[in-house]
């Protein structure tokens, strides 16, 4: 396994908290050499994920935590967002995801439309269920680099 560096944060299941999620994933992404446009998406989707735990984990009388990883590899960022509250082993929660299912997925209460966009805004995206719900982003640095070099060469 290639080496990465790990900063493990837990939130209060409340949105006021989102925000604070958002700052430090800005502050990650910006240090890696991530695009702006590439830190918005990792926000969005990000603060998406989070939301869905906020809202749908925990009942209004439990007082509930939301834990969100972020791995740093010399190529790309991965976040982990877990509602059940508990720290992970990052490399064997990692192991242990799989691809999601639509019809697997409780995440997907509300029409889906929060994993769309997550979905639609990373480069791979897993999920897994235990005691509460796991997901697992990825987003690349070179991706875009990719795109913008492509661009350059056929102009």
């Amino acid at each position: 396994m290639e080496a990465f560096d790990y900063i493990e944060m837990k939130i209060p299941a409340k949105p006021e908290f989102v925000g604070v999620i958002r700052l430090t994933l800005s502050g990650i992404a910006s240090r890696m050499g991530f695009t702006y446009d590439a830190i918005e998406d990792l926000k969005i989707a990000t603060s998406e994920a989070i939301t869905n735990a906020v809202q749908h984990a925990y009942h209004e009388d439990e007082d509930g935590e939301v834990v969100v990883g972020f791995a740093l590899y010399a190529n790309h960022l991965e976040v982990m967002v877990s509602d059940n509250g508990k720290s992970f082993n990052f490399s064997e929660t990692k192991k242990a995801l799989g691809p999601y299912s639509e019809s697997s997925l409780e995440f997907l209460r509300e029409g889906g439309l929060g994993l769309y966009l997550i979905e639609t805004l990373m480069d791979e995206v897993k999920v897994h269920q235990n005691e509460g719900v796991t997901l697992f982003m990825t987003k690349y640095l070179k991706g875009e680099q990719v795109e913008r070099d492509a661009e350059t060469i056929s102009t």
